[in-house]
C-alpha cells in the first residue's frame, strides 16, 4: 500500500516559497509508486495565486493533487508543512516542517517552539541550520518576592536536515545569443543602449534605505555614486517588485527610484537604472541571465535563507557579487565569485515582526567602500570575471541541480521515515535445517525458552 503524504504548501503562489514548493512537491509526486501525494494550497502573503497553469503537465499532476475537502479518508503516514514554523502543524503519524528558516542570526522562541512539534526539520542551507542550532532560550520561573530563577533551557530539540533549493539544469544553462527569442532579445537590447549592465533579481520588501531586505535603497544609491560623472557608464538592470506585478506596484516602485536619483545634484550626470516589472517565466528569465548585455549579477542582500535567483545565474556562467554572509556561501566560492566585506548589525525596528523576526536578532550589512571596488573592478574586468564564473558554473552544475536536491529529499525522507517503521524493509528470511522426523514416535520435541527479564512499565 502507498503511504499517504498530505503536503501543506503555497503550491499555486508566484513567490519564492512558491517556487521551492513546487519542486519539493513534483519530486514527492514523481515517486508515484511509494507516495499517494494530497495537497493543501495555501496563500503566501499578498503574492498572486495564479503560478500553476493547466497546459503545463507537471502543474497539472500538482493540481490534481489538490484536495477537494477539509478531510482525509486516513490519517496520513506523513505530513509536510512547507512554510514558516510557527505556522507548523501536525496532522501526520510523521511530521516534516520545511522552512527557508531566517535571514538573520537567530530565531524566535516561537519558532523552537513550532519546530520541536515536529518529528523533522529541513532548511535550505548551512547559515539557515545555525540560525536554529545556535539560538537558546533561558527558562524562567517567577518567585513568589518578585525575582526569577532560570529552571531550564529552549533550544532546537528535534533532527535537523540541509537540503540545498536545486535549479533545473535544462531552463539555467548557458546560451547563444541566437538561441535567446528574438523578441525579448530585442526588447532589451533596445531598452538599454549601454554596453554593460549589472543585473538585480529580487522582490523590494518593506522598509527604508537601508531596512529592506534585500537593501536595494542602498544598491542604487551605491551605484549612482560609483559610476556618477564617468565619461563611460554601464547600467543597472532592477528586475524587482513589492507583492504584486500591479500597475500600482509598479508606479510604487518607481517612485522609490526617483526619489534615489534626486538625492543627487541636478548637475551629477548619474548612469542610468532601468526597471523590468512584471511576471517572467523561467525560460525568460533564464533569456535575462544570458542577454550579452547582462555582464555580472549584484545583490547586496542583508540575508539569505538561500537565495534562489543568485544560484540560478551561476548555473548560465554570470559573474555575481554578493555579500559575504548567510545562505548563498553554500554555493558561491569566494575565490570564483565577489563575495563582499561588512559587519553584523542589529536588525532596524521596521522589521521586527512578531513570532519571525526578533528585535535582538542581527544580519549584515555590507561595507560601502569594499561594494563599489567590486562593482568597479567587476566593470573593467569583464574577461577576468567572466572566466572564473564559468569555472563556478561548471561546479554547481554538477551539485546543485533540481535531480540532485530531488534525490537527496527522497533520501532524507526515507532515512527518517524508515526508521519510524513506516517503510517496510525488505528482509530476507533464513530457515533452519529440519532433523528428518520418525514417525514411530508420538513425543513433541521439547521447546526451550529464553529467560526473560523483568520489565516495569513507566507512567
Amino acid at each position: 500500500m502507498k503511504k499517504l503524504i498530505l503536503i501543506c504548501a503555497p503550491v499555486s503562489s508566484r513567490s519564492g516559497y512558491g517556487a521551492h514548493a513546487r519542486d519539493l512537491v513534483s519530486s514527492f509526486i514523481e515517486h508515484d509508486d511509494k507516495y499517494d501525494v494530497k495537497i493543501q494550497d495555501v496563500r503566501w502573503g499578498d503574492c498572486p495565486r495564479d503560478a500553476l497553469k493547466e497546459d503545463n503537465p507537471n502543474h497539472k499532476k500538482m493540481m490534481d493533487c489538490f484536495l477537494q475537502g477539509p478531510t482525509l479518508e486516513r490519517q496520513p503516514d506523513a505530513y509536510i508543512d512547507i512554510r514558516i514554523p510557527h505556522e507548523f502543524e501536525t496532522h501526520g503519524k510523521f511530521n516534516i516542517g520545511i522552512t527557508a528558516g531566517v535571514e538573520t542570526d537567530a530565531v524566535s522562541h516561537k519558532w523552537l517552539e513550532s519546530c520541536n512539534k515536529m518529528d523533522l526539520v529541513i532548511v535550505p542551507s548551512e547559515h539557515s541550520k545555525q540560525g536554529f542550532v545556535q539560538t537558546v532560550y533561558d527558562k524562567m520561573e517567577n518567585l513568589p518576592d518578585g525575582s526569577q530563577k532560570k529552571v531550564g533551557e529552549m533550544r532546537l530539540e528535534k533532527p535537523m536536515e540541509v537540503l540545498f533549493e536545486g535549479a533545473s539544469e535544462d531552463i539555467y544553462k548557458p546560451l547563444t545569443k541566437d538561441e535567446i527569442d528574438s523578441d525579448f532579445f530585442d526588447m532589451l537590447n533596445n531598452k538599454v543602449p549601454e554596453r554593460f549592465a549589472f543585473l538585480f533579481v529580487g522582490q523590494w520588501t518593506k522598509g527604508g534605505y537601508g531596512e529592506d531586505r534585500k537593501d536595494i535603497f542602498r544598491l542604487i544609491k551605491l551605484f549612482y555614486e560609483t559610476f556618477a560623472n564617468q565619461k563611460k557608464q554601464p547600467a543597472l538592470i532592477l528586475k524587482t517588485n513589492g507583492a504584486t506585478f500591479s500597475t500600482l506596484d509598479k508606479e510604487d516602485v518607481l517612485s522609490k527610484i526617483n526619489g534615489i536619483k534626486d538625492m543627487f545634484p541636478k548637475g551629477i550626470k548619474l548612469p542610468n537604472v532601468y526597471l523590468l516589472h512584471g511576471d517572467l517565466s523561467d525560460t525568460e528569465i533564464n533569456y535575462l541571465y544570458n542577454h550579452p548585455k547582462v555582464k555580472c549579477m549584484v545583490s547586496l542582500t542583508h540575508g539569505e535563507g538561500f537565495g534562489r535567483p543568485l544560484l540560478e545565474a551561476t548555473m548560465t556562467g554570470l559573474p555575481v557579487i554578493a555579500s559575504g554572509w548567510s545562505g548563498h556561501l553554500d554555493f558561491l566560492d569566494r575565490d570564483l565569485s565577489m563575495l563582499l566585506n561588512g559587519q553584523m548589525v542589529q536588525i532596524p525596528n521596521s522589521m521586527v515582526w512578531e513570532n519571525v523576526l526578533i528585535a535582538e536578532s542581527r544580519w549584515f550589512q555590507i561595507d560601502e567602500k569594499t561594494s563599489s571596488s567590486a562593482m568597479r573592478f567587476a566593470y573593467d574586468n569583464e574577461n577576468s570575471i567572466k572566466s572564473k564564473a564559468k569555472t563556478l558554473m561548471h561546479q554547481n552544475r554538477k551539485t546543485f541541480t533540481l535531480n540532485n536536491m530531488s534525490k537527496k529529499l527522497n533520501d532524507v525522507v526515507h532515512k527518517h521515515l524508515d526508521g519510524q517503521g513506516l517503510f517496510p524493509s525488505q528482509v530476507k528470511l533464513n530457515l533452519p535445517k529440519l532433523s528428518k522426523a520418525n514417525s514411530n514416535s508420538t513425543k513433541q520435541p521439547a521447546v526451550k525458552l529464553p529467560k526473560l527479564k523483568k520489565v516495569v512499565e513507566e507512567v
